[in-house]
């Protein structure tokens, strides 16, 4: 017989178990009855409204110590506003609290009687056919036979042993339409990723969740390639399937034995563990490799392929800053089932994420334009790997001297003194001595900011696919990329416009390198272009074409998702693009990050030497990929600038209105009203004029970036700052494609 003791011990054993939440439905039932609004218990309880709806549609479930409050609270509520009784239906216990992390949320049954006087009624699955009526022998033996008792039976809660999907739940207002996933590829089952807990929950796309049982991250590994079912098809016939990917909350993290944060002076530095640590070290003893990278917030590890078969996952550590807050706004601080809900959304329309944004942009112009595809030899008969047509190749390619930097080697050894390509975004303000009294006495200045605008400029953008060839005294072709030498500084321009050479908008002062699209467009403004020398390439095409066209539908999708579409007309586009960041968190993140890739992998074309041993003429590692291709980034940055002026010039014509600034992708215009539709060219249908500035969803329309006095603007001039860098709000990041 148990003693005292045993029983209080058992007892206390029992009271400090993690509080049971009673089931999602009842909670919502609960606040409603309080009057309490979503947004208002989630201040309460330090969170975001996105998540509140998560506890009470059952995607997840609160962690230490908003459990406890959460479970005071309810409890309270409880009291207070105790659930009504169904007519005809007894008192009972209430049924035990699912695990709602793992769990769908049930589908709400009908109440059992006390007693069983008939046939059991079906689970209430899929419609049925009505059974035929019962005999009248039949019913009067029913009707004879006694009721048979029977006892309460209760399912002991527990973890699916299989991957579970949830009914699908929306968190976005009614306005926007649903995102939808395409059909599970048969390879993966399961989608691209999963976020691991440290319960062992690997929260997947769709609802998913996975029992994870690894206690190491070698057994981790072995547990994705084996069991997970993860991973994503690949965008080109000649491509590769996408790895998959663990992303590891902080607590999943320490689990399998990493630190939470990366420590020590000299570990935050280099973003990566030393290699004696015992991680590293067992995931070495076990055969597995890491890039040379190592072991940082973005690790990947891998053994060699088995025959068409990759074993390679890519781990992503959230504690470590693997998702840039600039990149991925407020998703590091979502619950797991959110954060798989924005990489999954992310890696359906863009790529399974395999870094930061920027590689993640440049990853996706290689897995859409692969290096190599199989032809077959025609002496042997074997399949050969070959040059894939349009491709960059698989050899890295040196640049002309002009399209360098100063510390390329290709400068540093041929001494190189002649310039460079000076095509970088624009950074522009009007002299404040230009300001006319009309301007200034006009009450409002107002920003427009252009969607991807190194997107838009992308668009069936011819770019060289060969080494340079050097020329002198060509003749200007603007068919050929390349860099041309050129003085443009004869042409005479509107001083209340920034020029268009220039990143700063000034007259250039003589000779300069220039990108074909920058001196295509001084011919198109009616000049004569006389090159003094160029360096050409003969081999184009198209490259990018493939990487806009994914990158648009992604952004454009995603906008409708949030009620922003493209059948709107200007009034009711600039009422949803006031709603649209309000609409779901989630959706607005994966927005955020797929801006920020476009930008990313233009930048990734010109990536610069990094860390302070580097000594200018020596290569560094990102020369060694075919991708360092800094004429294709000049390239894009020449036509975004050139479709700018274009639009400024057009503008001039068609209102006469100057602007105050310019950005890449922003600029500020004085108007008489707050809206931009108070100074946007429309025809006397009152459709918008074509050649100018229109709003829209699509990418190189325009979009209200903000309102501001005008005093505020003309204050920032004279300061000799930019509007167009503070309209927001804020300090706009200079987008400069690096």
């Amino acid at each position: 017989m148990a003693t005292e003791e045993e029983l209080f011990a058992n007892i206390d054993a029992l009271l400090e178990e993690e509080p049971q939440l009673p089931p999602p439905v009842e909670r919502a039932r609960l606040r409603e009855a309080a009057g309490i609004t979503q947004a208002r218990l989630a201040t309460a309880l330090k969170t975001t409204t996105q998540t509140v709806k998560n506890y009470e549609n059952g995607r997840s479930e609160p962690k230490s110590p908003r459990l406890e409050a959460y479970q005071r609270l309810l409890q309270g509520w409880a009291a207070k506003y105790p659930a009504p009784a169904r007519a005809g239906a007894p008192a009972r216990d209430p049924a035990p609290a699912r695990d709602a992390a793992v769990v769908p949320v049930a589908v709400p049954q009908p109440e059992a009687p006390a007693t069983f006087t008939g046939p059991a009624a079906p689970a209430a699955t899929a419609p049925v056919a009505a059974a035929p009526a019962a005999t009248a022998p039949e019913a009067a033996a029913s009707a004879a036979a006694p009721p048979v008792q029977v006892p309460p039976v209760q399912a002991a809660p527990r973890r699916a042993a299989r991957p579970v999907t949830r009914p699908a739940t929306s968190s976005r207002q009614p306005a926007a339409r649903k995102a939808t996933a395409p059909d599970p590829d048969p390879c993966f089952p399961h989608g691209p990723l999963a976020v691991l807990d440290g319960d062992g929950s690997a929260y997947g796309t769709d609802g998913i969740v996975l029992d994870c049982p690894a206690a190491t991250v070698v057994e981790l590994v072995e547990w994705t390639l084996r069991e997970s079912g993860l991973g994503a098809p690949k965008l080109n016939r000649y491509g590769k399937n996408s790895d998959p990917l663990i992303v590891l909350t902080a607590s999943a993290a320490v689990k399998l034995g990493l630190p939470e944060r990366l420590e020590g002076r000299e570990q935050r530095r280099s973003l990566r563990l030393p290699e004696d640590h015992p991680v590293v070290e067992q995931v070495g003893r076990a055969k597995w490799r890491l890039t040379q990278r190592g072991f940082g917030p973005w690790a990947r590890v891998y053994r060699k392929a088995q025959g068409r078969d990759r074993q390679c996952v890519q781990l992503a550590i959230l504690s470590w800053d693997a998702l840039d807050e600039r990149s991925w706004p407020g998703v590091s601080e979502m619950e797991p089932a959110d954060i798989a809900r924005v990489l999954g959304i992310y890696a359906q329309r863009v790529i399974t994420p395999r870094g930061s944004t920027a590689v993640s942009g440049l990853e996706l112009m290689t897995a859409l334009r692969p290096p190599t595809k199989p032809e077959r030899d025609p002496g042997t008969g074997n399949w050969v790997s070959c040059h894939n047509p349009g491709s960059l190749g698989t050899e890295p390619m040196d640049p002309a001297p002009p399209e360098a930097t100063p510390e390329h080697p290709v400068v540093m050894n041929s001494g190189w003194t002649g310039g460079f390509l000076n095509e970088e975004a624009y950074q522009w303000v009007r002299p404040v001595e230009l300001l006319t009294d009309e301007e200034c006495l006009l009450p409002h200045a107002v920003g427009l900011d252009l969607n991807t605008a190194f997107l838009a400029a992308a668009a069936r953008l011819v770019v060289g696919l060969s080494a340079p060839d050097h020329f002198l005294g060509p003749k200007f072709n603007p068919k050929i990329p390349g860099s041309w030498l050129a003085d443009l500084s004869h042409m005479e321009l509107d001083p209340r416009l920034p020029s268009p050479f220039t990143p700063d908008g000034t007259r250039p002062t003589g000779p300069a390198w220039y990108q074909t699209h920058t001196v295509a467009y001084a011919q198109e403004l009616g000049y004569d272009v006389h090159p003094i020398e160029a360096y050409l390439r003969r081999e184009t095409g198209a490259y990018l074409d493939p990487w806009h066209d994914r990158l648009k539908n992604a952004y454009v999708d995603t906008l409708a998702d949030l009620g922003v579409t493209r059948d709107l007309d200007d009034r009711a586009f600039l009422t949803a693009m006031e709603q649209h960041q309000r609409t779901d968190p989630v959706l607005t993140a994966v927005l955020a990050a797929i801006k920020a890739t476009v930008k990313g992998g233009v930048g990734k074309f010109r990536e610069r030497p990094q860390g302070r041993n580097y000594r200018d003429g020596d290569r560094w590692p990102a020369l060694e990929r075919p991708t360092w291709r800094p004429d294709i980034r000049a390239a894009v940055i020449s036509k975004a600038r050139v479709n700018m002026h274009r639009k400024l010039n057009n503008m001039v014509r068609m209102t006469g209105l100057y602007p105050l600034a310019v950005l890449s992708d922003c600029v500020v215009y004085p108007s008489p009203g707050d809206s931009p539709l108070d100074f946007l060219p429309y025809a006397a249908s009152g459709r918008p004029q074509p050649g100018g500035f229109r709003l829209g969803p699509t990418p190189g329309m325009a979009k209200p970036e903000g309102v501001r006095p005008m005093l505020w603007a003309v204050d920032l001039m004279e300061q000799g700052l930019n509007p167009a860098r503070h309209i927001k709000g804020g300090d706009a990041v200079f987008d400069d494609g690096e």
